[in-house]
């Protein structure tokens, strides 16, 4: 079908490829785009017709920017599971570069399928990585540490199918371990030059895996942070769980892991009352 149309349009080419991982994939794709601007989207899921038409408007009116999402709406045969519904108001809450950028660790802020990118800002970041986790989160992660510049159309505009056959749902790269393997190689990055020392808030499941992770990644914090009294006065691997009240007195640079219903508005609303400031003195990472 593809190859027929093409032969009626000159702009439609088809590459035909051997099996190949999906970032082999990705880069081959990049490296045939001739235009100033790439749009990106994956073969199940379903543009809607203004979208092209509404990223390049954005993108033309703002030089600035380097890349440029749309809103989403998931959409499956049987109705989205309820933590894609979560995810999809999530993502969709997030039009701001500053609010991207704010919860970048929480996870992907961007929806893949629906980016349009400057291809000398593609080509400036090597296109896409192949390091075991997602590949697009790892560019938008090294994107945010290089200084680029992120945006996102309000309207939804993309149509993004779930299945069970989606390679987020079956590969191991997309596994919640990978992201969070991910998120330790750029928080180690971002902390670099941290002289405070660190505090993980949150010793449930996605704390103690986080705390695994980032320590992988040469960042030991020097405390956990729980309001369980069962836990405080214990260890989380060698590392003391202290209460909530032992941040008062400032100095601390935080990352926060709950997962718990609100449990991370919770949290914000705690440090914001101890005078900790959001990306300045904190990241909310779960």
């Amino acid at each position: 079908m593809l190859e027929d149309a093409a032969r009626h349009d000159r702009r439609l080419r088809v590459f035909h490829m051997p099996e190949a991982d999906l970032v082999a994939a990705l880069n081959f794709g990049l490296s045939q785009c001739r235009a100033d601007l790439i749009a990106r989207m994956d073969a199940d899921d379903r543009s809607r017709p203004e979208r092209l038409a509404r990223q390049v408007a954005r993108m033309d009116a703002q030089p600035a920017i380097d890349a440029c999402g749309t809103c989403v709406a998931v959409f499956r045969a049987t109705g989205p599971r309820a933590g894609y519904r979560a995810y999809e108001r999530w993502i969709n809450g997030l039009l701001s570069h500053e609010a991207m950028r704010r919860e970048r660790f929480i996870e992907s802020p961007i929806p893949h399928p629906s980016a349009m990118f400057r291809r000398t800002w593609i080509t400036s970041m090597q296109g896409y990585r192949n390091c075991g986790w997602a590949e697009d989160y790892d560019l938008w992660l090294r994107g945010f540490s290089a200084g680029a510049v992120f945006a996102k159309c309000p309207e939804v505009l993309l149509d993004w199918r779930d299945h069970e056959g989606r390679l987020s749902r079956r590969h191991a790269r997309y596994a919640q371990e990978s992201f969070l393997r991910c998120k330790a190689h750029h928080l180690a990055i971002a902390l670099g030059k941290e002289s405070r020392p660190i505090a993980l808030w949150g010793a449930g499941p996605i704390g103690k895996r986080l705390l695994r992770c980032l320590r992988a990644e040469g960042v030991t914090p020097a405390a956990v942070v729980d309001i369980d009294p069962k836990k405080i006065g214990r260890t989380r691997q060698g590392i003391p769980v202290v209460a909530p009240e032992a941040l008062a007195s400032g100095g601390w640079f935080v990352l926060t892991a709950a997962i718990r219903a609100g449990a991370r508005g919770e949290i914000v609303a705690a440090l914001g009352g101890m005078g900790y400031a959001e990306e300045y003195d904190f990241l909310c990472c779960a």
